[in-house]
């Protein structure tokens, strides 16, 4: 006997006679509505974005065409990380504190803010460099809470030979001391190195996986080869 769900012509005219009953369609579960609208959505979107990556704006654009229970809870979830992001993004600047304001401002800052203090002292051109790098980063990472404070200030009789000097701290925490110019790489600190380092703390979430400085053995290589250069 024929099957009466077979998509052939004869059963079509069954069906049009009313001697079958409609087709059912079949049911189509969650995943594969997520699948189909990702796969819709990555289409649609000249940056091939992820439903995970739309703004709320661009779930909007798409709300008439595609489920919209599916598109609910993704914007939903979207609202919730956005506002959760913007609830961490409340620095992005470098502040001031001094001795009394140390436990409320770095041992309670609270949970999962990492924090970054600076100890320096005006006149070390270093401390200097890293006050400029550090106030560039805040901005960068929003997140992270960055400070600074005169070393003696803060602690007293504190030695300037152990300066520039960072404490980073995680949930109150410290999790990682870089004393003095030696660990600073001396003088010529780049950002983008001052990035790397904090990133391999994880107190900054950043795109720099690899040492920016280049390495000793390649940089006397490059000063042999200028130095043979000049002697032709």
């Amino acid at each position: 006997m024929q099957n009466p769900n077979e998509d052939t012509e004869w059963n079509d005219i069954l069906r049009s006679k009313g001697i079958l009953p409609p087709k059912k369609e079949k049911e189509i579960s969650e995943e594969q509505i997520v699948s189909m609208l990702e796969d819709t959505i990555e289409k649609k979107t000249q940056e091939g974005k992820k439903i995970s990556e739309l703004d709320l704006d661009e779930l909007d654009e798409l709300e008439d065409s595609e489920d919209e229970a599916v598109l609910l809870e993704y914007r939903q979830k979207r609202i919730a990380e956005i506002k959760a992001l913007s609830e961490k993004s409340k620095y992005g600047y470098v502040g001031e504190i001094s001795a009394q304001d140390y436990v409320s401002e770095v041992n309670k800052a609270g949970q999962g803010v990492w924090v970054i203090l600076h100890l320096y002292k005006q006149g070390i051109p270093l401390c200097a460099l890293i006050n400029e790098h550090m106030r560039q980063l805040a901005l960068k990472f929003p997140t992270v809470k960055f400070l600074k404070s005169i070393s003696t200030t803060c602690i007293p009789n504190y030695p300037d030979r152990n300066l520039p000097t960072l404490f980073i701290y995680f949930e109150g925490d410290l999790k990682k001391q870089v004393a003095g110019p030696l660990e600073f790489r001396g003088p010529n600190l780049t950002r983008d190195e001052l990035e790397y380092l904090l990133g391999q703390t994880g107190a900054v979430q950043t795109d720099i996986k690899e040492d920016p400085r280049p390495r000793v053995k390649d940089k006397m290589m490059q000063d042999l080869a200028e130095s043979n250069d000049w002697e032709l």
